[in-house]
């Protein structure tokens, strides 16, 4: 057998079948599961400063266990000094091993060290069945090295499952960990 992380075995022996029970799902097929983890960051200040983007690509591929790709600017806008194809930010995608292996991390250690943390807003939702939240500061992951870190920055961090409805997505997040604010 295969290596699976806490999280995975998790979702397949408690997860799944309590939302089975909970949503009356007729197949195993039909309970939703989490398929991808999108990491963002958009660095405004990039236009003046070309090693921010360095160094914020650095960072999300320490976080994230995978290289950061930059991202570039679609437009040319003036008042932002901003130029087509410029590096703006950073981004990268998690499926599979990482993606569990991050989103264990993420509940575990790095939220617990935000400061006055009292939950994750459970209004987040696309009406599509994911979910999206900002991180204000990249320091609260255990991989950065504080003495290294230039400017502190966010990211924001996209859930996407295969929920039909907003209630099965919040349901299934609930049950692998996040720490919602409104418990109900």
């Amino acid at each position: 057998m295969s290596y699976q992380s806490r999280l995975q075995t998790k979702y397949m022996e408690e997860v799944v079948p309590a939302l089975m029970e909970q949503f009356q799902y007729s197949s195993i097929m039909e309970v939703p599961r989490l398929s991808k983890i999108s990491l963002n960051q958009g660095i405004g200040a990039a236009t003046q400063d070309k090693k921010m983007v360095e160094n914020a690509m650095d960072e999300m591929t320490l976080i994230a266990g995978q290289k950061a790709v930059p991202t570039k600017a679609r437009k040319s806008v003036s008042n932002f000094k901003l130029r087509e194809g410029m590096t703006i930010g950073a981004r990268t995608t998690l499926r599979r091993e990482r993606m569990w292996e991050f989103l264990d991390r993420l509940v575990s250690v790095a939220l617990p060290r935000v400061r006055d943390f009292r939950g994750i807003n459970d209004k987040s939702f696309d009406g599509r069945g994911n979910y999206s939240m900002g991180i204000t500061e990249q320091i609260i992951f255990p991989e950065i090295d504080l003495d290294k870190v230039s400017k502190i920055t966010g990211m924001d961090i996209t859930f996407v499952t295969t929920a039909k409805t907003d209630a099965e997505a919040l349901a299934l997040l609930k049950a692998l960990g996040l720490p919602f604010k409104n418990q109900r």
